[in-house]
């Protein structure tokens, strides 16, 4: 009996329990009259009342003093999830009892009417209140066994998960991370401290994560804009150190999709990417006129979508993947760092599930994809599949995905390009500006193009293109200038400067600047990229339209454009 009582005095009011320096009684969970928390009670003296009683309780462990909601809920659901979480049941049913918001925190078994509290009949409004929708939430009461860890690939097998982080007869549970008598790490009762990831990391063995920036980045806050982690522990100042908080919140998170801080997919990116944190203002880019438009989308993208985008839409995790992605450099085709661990396409049209080159991400949309734009300009030949524009067989290409197949035009290139140059996608498409990000997030020229490059054709337009160094900058970016214009016979085409500067006629006229595909196009007809743009170009007096390779620096063309009947005309 003597020990019944002294139990009955610590449980009642927190004297003298060793809970590793710290009691419930400094806890929010005191919710009697002496707590330290807003939430409490007018006059109640008792602390452990609102959860224990030692008699009377219902006939479940742990003495425990409240009645279920005895509620149906809303629970997580995610395209990624192997895991099968049922209603809550276990400790996580009892924790619910005050934060699902719908029992009275004052209503105890042991009081025949509730107590009274100062703030409310029941838990406020706010982050701690899960209501019955548990779809915002980190998923709770499940079978958490050795057979989920080998399907899902990136959760410890549970044999390795070690105290403090617990499962509750196997089984994941609000008390796997919290532990409702002690806050030492933070005001979330938490069991271990959660910077860098501490906590997430018990459960989770996200591939990829060790070398991401996202894991070892110490940028901070420069404290414009709103603080991009306003509800984490407050010695978590740095990216590495919020870890997985920088986009991810486990209670009533902002998108019921993985636990997302926010429901726009891209605001997650947005928080630290808009010159907040990150070094380049992504967001500056995004808001440009022509632009990969990841704010036109929400709920389209999944994250166990097709590697070929199905349902066309474009959100930053397309190309990018949070938990992988680094500073590491690559060459040409390589993906860099930026793009690790990205699903992709390859340039034989086969799905990856890691793209090794930086191209088949691009062709994730770009490769035929159903509701993919079409090209923005007509030609004889239309071609919209970049997957076939650029392959190794076809009779000219930039080389994005091998290197060119035509030595002819390295007479003008400028070093360092040569016949074994292979460029990138973004070495045409990407922001443009002194400075700004590479990847082609957004830019003031159509196509998401890095510099100017004008396809109005001067001739149709007392307004139109006159040729400058400004006007094809990016084809004067890797092709020398002053030898395109020479007219000698060392030059590939003797009167491009007849084309350019005199007919004013755009490079988009004759030149498609991708690639023309074997199913299509012949090395006879459609060498040095010559796809001619129906609208300028129309057919010869013969009816004909066609270009003819007859040798180096020879050639003709049967057309009629400017006015001008070639049928045909040699060079």
């Amino acid at each position: 009996m003597r020990k019944a009582l002294i139990f009955c005095v610590i449980l009642f009011h927190g004297f003298s329990v060793q809970l590793n320096a710290q009691s419930i009684v400094t806890t929010k969970h005191n919710l009697s009259v002496s707590g330290p928390g807003t939430v409490k009670a007018t006059g109640e003296t008792e602390i452990c009342i609102f959860c224990h009683a030692p008699h009377n309780s219902r006939p479940l462990a742990p003495l425990w003093n409240r009645s279920d909601p005895g509620l149906n809920y809303t629970l997580y659901t995610s395209s990624t999830l192997q895991a099968l979480p049922g209603q809550p049941d276990g400790s996580s049913l009892l924790c619910l009892s005050c934060h699902d918001g719908t029992v009275a925190l004052g209503s105890v078994i042991s009081r025949t009417t509730p107590i009274t509290m100062a703030t409310g009949t029941f838990i406020p409004a706010g982050i701690t209140n899960l209501s019955t929708n548990l779809r915002y939430d980190h998923p709770i009461s499940f079978d958490y066994t050795s057979a989920l860890a080998t399907s899902d690939g990136q959760l410890k097998d549970p044999v390795n998960i070690t105290a403090p982080v617990s499962l509750k007869n196997g089984r994941m549970q609000c008390t796997s991370c919290h532990d409702p008598h002690k806050d030492v790490y933070s005001s979330n009762f938490l069991v271990t401290p959660s910077p860098n990831s501490n906590l997430c990391n018990s459960c989770h063995q996200r591939t990829y994560w060790t070398a991401s920036t996202h894991n070892t980045s110490a940028k901070t806050w420069n404290g414009t804009l709103s603080n991009p982690w306003p509800f984490t522990y407050p010695a978590m100042t740095t990216v590495a150190q919020n870890g997985c908080e920088s986009c991810h919140n486990p209670h009533n998170s902002g998108g019921n999709v993985l636990n997302l801080k926010y429901q726009a997919e891209e605001s997650n990116c947005m928080d630290c990417h808009n010159g907040n944190v990150a070094a380049k203002n992504i967001a500056t880019q995004l808001a440009k006129t022509y632009k990969h438009n990841v704010a036109g989308y929400i709920g389209v993208h999944d994250a166990n979508e097709p590697s070929k985008v199905t349902s066309m839409h474009v959100e930053c995790v397309d190309c990018h993947n949070p938990h992988a992605s680094n500073a590491a450099t690559a060459t040409a085709p390589a993906v860099n760092g930026f793009l690790a661990g990205v699903k992709g396409v390859d340039q034989s049209g086969a799905a990856v599930s890691t793209a090794a080159n930086s191209y088949e991400i691009c062709y994730r949309c770009h490769a035929g994809s159903s509701g993919s734009a079409p090209s923005s300009t007509a030609r004889v030949i239309s071609q919209n599949n970049t997957q076939l524009e650029f392959a190794s067989g076809n009779p000219s290409f930039h080389p994005v995905a091998v290197a060119r197949n035509n030595t002819e035009v390295t007479t003008n290139l400028i070093a360092p390009n040569s016949a074994s140059t292979i460029i990138y996608c973004t070495s045409c498409h990407a922001s443009d500006g002194a400075g700004a990000p590479a990847g082609p997030h957004g830019s003031i020229y159509p196509q998401i193009l890095k510099l100017q490059y004008i396809t109005t054709d001067g001739a149709r337009s007392s307004n139109g293109t006159v040729e400058s160094a400004a006007a094809y900058a990016l084809c004067y970016s890797c092709h020398n200038r002053t030898n395109i214009l020479a007219s000698s016979a060392s030059n590939t085409f003797s009167y491009h400067s007849l084309h350019i500067v005199s007919q004013r006629a755009p490079c988009n006229t004759c030149h498609d600047p991708h690639g023309i595909s074997s199913t299509q196009g012949t090395a006879a007809n459609n060498s040095n990229l010559i796809n001619f743009r129906t609208g300028i170009v129309t057919p010869s007096s013969g009816g004909i339209i066609r270009f003819t390779d007859t040798g180096l620096r020879h050639g003709s063309c049967t057309l009629t454009c400017h006015g001008q009947d070639h049928n045909p005309k040699t060079y």
